[in-house]
């Protein structure tokens, strides 16, 4: 199945039967990628003094509880409400599903201790485009971030500079293949979440982070359509599973 829309005063063609997930799946293992200093996700079988929640032993179907932190264990999306006092769903912001994007590849630049990704940097790879999403994959790109223990890292972040660009141009929707947008250890400034949402000015309520993506080194940077598909927490985040359509002109 074939549709087209308008990007950037151009009309393309997308193929809907080849979505590409950038999404990391939650899987009960040591081995899942994991992020602030918590365990491993866990699936288990509801078990009761008279049944047990799995086929294999001995019940009717499979009724598992799932354990897990959307900020910790996976691919998630948040909204404002993951830096307010006041409570605010993503279930209730995010309205929309499908969104012009651009992907970028970064090498993050030294700064003093860190690694970072500026607003030159992304700048210069938007080559003026303003897309209503900006999908970063880092560099290098290997497919240890789908297993990776970030905490005590100290991982790439954005800088305050480059966020107030994003947010200027028009993105509304991050996405990023790291653990947070922030300095692993900020002293909880959250200076790059604040600057997307505008935290200090006309807050935007709508605009959403995704993190912990993972982008395959076979997808080339450029044009694409994304579906931003979540799961239906009322939460200030929620399981994600963003899928990307290439733009044919």
């Amino acid at each position: 199945m074939k549709a087209t829309i308008q990007y950037q005063s151009n009309t393309y063609v997308i193929d809907l039967s080849q979505p590409l997930d950038i999404s990391i799946p939650l899987r009960a293992t040591i081995n899942n990628v994991n992020a602030w200093y918590i365990g491993e996700p866990k699936i288990e079988p509801v078990k009761t003094r008279e049944w047990i929640g799995s086929v294999k032993a001995g019940g009717a179907v499979n009724f598992n509880n799932i354990y897990f932190n959307p900020h910790a264990h996976g691919t998630h999306t948040e909204c404002i409400g993951h830096i307010t006092e006041e409570f605010h769903s993503i279930n209730k912001n995010l309205k929309q599903f499908f969104f012009t994007a651009e992907l970028i590849s970064v090498a993050p630049e030294n700064y003093m201790k860190d690694t970072v990704i500026s607003r030159q940097q992304i700048e210069v790879l938007l080559k003026g485009k303003t897309p209503e999403a900006l999908v970063i994959r880092t560099l290098p790109n290997t497919k240890g971030k789908k297993s990776r223990h970030y905490s005590e890292t100290n991982w790439t972040y954005l800088t305050e500079e480059a966020m107030v660009f994003i947010r200027e141009i028009g993105v509304k929707h991050l996405l990023i293949d790291l653990p947070s947008v922030d300095r692993e250890h900020d002293g909880g400034k959250l200076t790059s979440h604040k600057a997307f949402w505008d935290f200090d000015g006309e807050r935007r309520m709508d605009c959403t982070i995704t993190e912990l993506i993972y982008v395959k080194n076979k997808i080339e940077d450029g044009s694409f359509l994304l579906n931003l598909q979540i799961a239906p927490f009322v939460n200030d985040a929620t399981p994600s599973k963003p899928l990307l359509y290439k733009l044919i002109e």
